[in-house]
C-alpha cells in the first residue's frame, strides 16, 4: 500500500446526507472485513449484529454530537484488522478520521 492515504470525503456520497451542522460525523465501515465479534453493538446503540449473518451494521452512517462518544468507543473496540478496527468515525467538518485513527494524524485508515 502506498504512503498516500485517501481523504475521508473521497468515500461515500453526500448527495442524500443530512446537513453537516445537523450530523457532523459520518461512519465509514469496512463491512467486508467484519467477523462478528459484536464489540461495536455492545458499545453503541447505533450498531447491530445480525445473528444470521454474523455481520455488524450501523443503523445510521451519519451521527450527531450526542452519538459521537459511543460510536468512537465502537470504533476503538473493534478487534478486526488486528485491533486496528474497521469502523471509522469521520469529522465531516475537518475531513479527518477521529476514531480509531491508528496513525495518530487523522488520515483515513481503510484498507480497500
Amino acid at each position: 500500500m502506498s504512503e498516500e492515504r485517501p481523504d475521508p470525503s473521497e468515500f461515500g456520497s453526500d448527495d442524500d446526507a443530512p446537513p453537516v451542522d445537523e450530523k457532523p460525523y459520518k461512519i465509514i465501515f469496512e463491512g467486508n472485513k467484519c467477523f462478528g465479534a459484536g464489540k461495536c453493538a455492545e458499545a453503541s446503540s447505533n450498531w447491530e449484529l445480525d445473528l444470521d449473518t454474523g455481520i455488524a451494521q450501523p443503523r445510521s452512517y451519519y451521527i450527531d454530537e450526542s452519538e459521537l462518544d459511543e460510536n468512537v468507543e465502537a470504533a476503538e473496540k473493534c478487534p478486526a484488522k488486528k485491533d486496528r478496527g474497521i469502523i471509522h468515525v469521520i469529522d465531516r467538518r475537518k475531513d479527518v478520521e477521529i476514531a480509531p485513527d491508528p496513525h495518530g494524524d487523522g488520515t483515513l485508515s481503510v484498507d480497500w
